[in-house]
């Protein structure tokens, strides 16, 4: 999510942008608060950083499948190294 989406979703009044100013149906310019559209965009990012960390979910099933047999939990351990490479942001 870049910046230009952020606005639009936390500010439905938003119609159009220019040369990143913000306006409404009636060319006004609307108020924003930068650091809510940081927080949107953190949000988003996170979910793409750890989407591209996990692995396949062929191998994470085959991880699942050898733990169950051989007592291990090496499917969880590759769960959690990437919940703490990518926590969630705060609010």
């Amino acid at each position: 999510m870049d910046r230009h989406q952020a606005i639009y979703k936390l500010y439905p009044n938003v119609k159009y942008i220019n040369s990143e100013i913000p306006y409404d149906e009636n060319n006004n310019v609307v108020s924003v608060d930068e650091n809510a559209i940081t927080i949107e965009i953190d949000k988003v990012a996170y979910i793409n950083k750890r989407i591209s960390a996990y692995k396949p979910l062929a191998e994470q099933l085959d991880m699942q499948y050898w733990d169950r047999v051989n007592g291990t939990d090496t499917w969880k351990q590759h769960i959690d190294a990437v919940k703490t490479a990518h926590p969630k942001p705060t609010e």
